[in-house]
């Protein structure tokens, strides 16, 4: 399997990160070719082209949220693995990825041999998670391990609260998920009920203490 050419779409908004995926992968094996995409539509744009192995998916991108495009690429690309790159090392979110269809999760700290280990492992029809993470997703499903409150929003809700922590006004957001302002709003409504936080200020608190948010740049997870 290490010589065996593999062929990987890298979907990350960072050049430099793509830039750094793309050189740790191009030294991983013989003939491995790498491809790149900015965000989501231009991901899949690229899929429908040419021929991808493996897709390396960000989750913290503008526009189409990474989850999204995780169930898009599983919807319309079948078996293709998804390999996520995360900056978040919590359980819930692997959990979030996992049932979206992703085959593998990994955080940004990683080591450059970590990413390497599970591109060959889900490019061989397996799974991946680094071996702290899979203990505490174990721990969570058996209830050894408390769960955030926010664990009980959807996927939409989680992304609405953590562009509000980010400082994003609901136009903005609408905007950049093509939604209404009045979704967005009803989004909101619910995130305050379900978390019991009744007002902005509240809710952005919540968001901080649960390092909610992403710098601006913010998708789910």
């Amino acid at each position: 399997m290490n010589d065996t050419p593999l062929r990987v779409l890298i979907v990350d908004d960072h050049a430099v990160v793509r830039e750094g995926l793309a050189r740790i992968l191009g030294a991983a094996g013989v003939g491995w070719t790498v491809g790149e995409a900015s965000g989501g539509f231009q991901a899949l744009d690229w899929l429908r082209q040419q021929r991808a192995d493996v897709a390396i998916v960000d989750l913290s991108m503008p526009g189409m949220s990474g989850l999204e495009l995780v169930k898009r690429i599983r919807a319309e690309f079948g078996r293709l693995p998804v390999l996520v790159l995360s900056m978040h090392a919590e359980e819930q979110y692997a959990m979030r990825a996992f049932k979206a269809g992703a085959n593998g999760y990994i955080t940004k700290d990683g080591a450059s041999d970590e990413l390497i280990r599970a591109v060959r492992k889900v490019a061989a029809g397996g799974a991946y998670v680094s071996a702290d993470l899979a203990e505490r997703v174990v721990l969570q499903l058996n209830g050894g391990v408390g769960v955030a409150r926010h664990a009980q929003l959807s996927d939409r809700e989680l992304e609405v609260l953590r562009r509000l922590v980010a400082g994003q006004r609901p136009t903005e957001i609408a905007q950049a998920l093509h939604l209404s302002v009045k979704t967005i709003s009803t989004h909101k409504s619910r995130i305050q009920e379900k978390l019991n936080l009744p007002t902005l200020a509240d809710l952005v608190r919540y968001g901080l203490e649960h390092d909610l948010d992403a710098g601006g740049s913010v998708q789910v997870p």
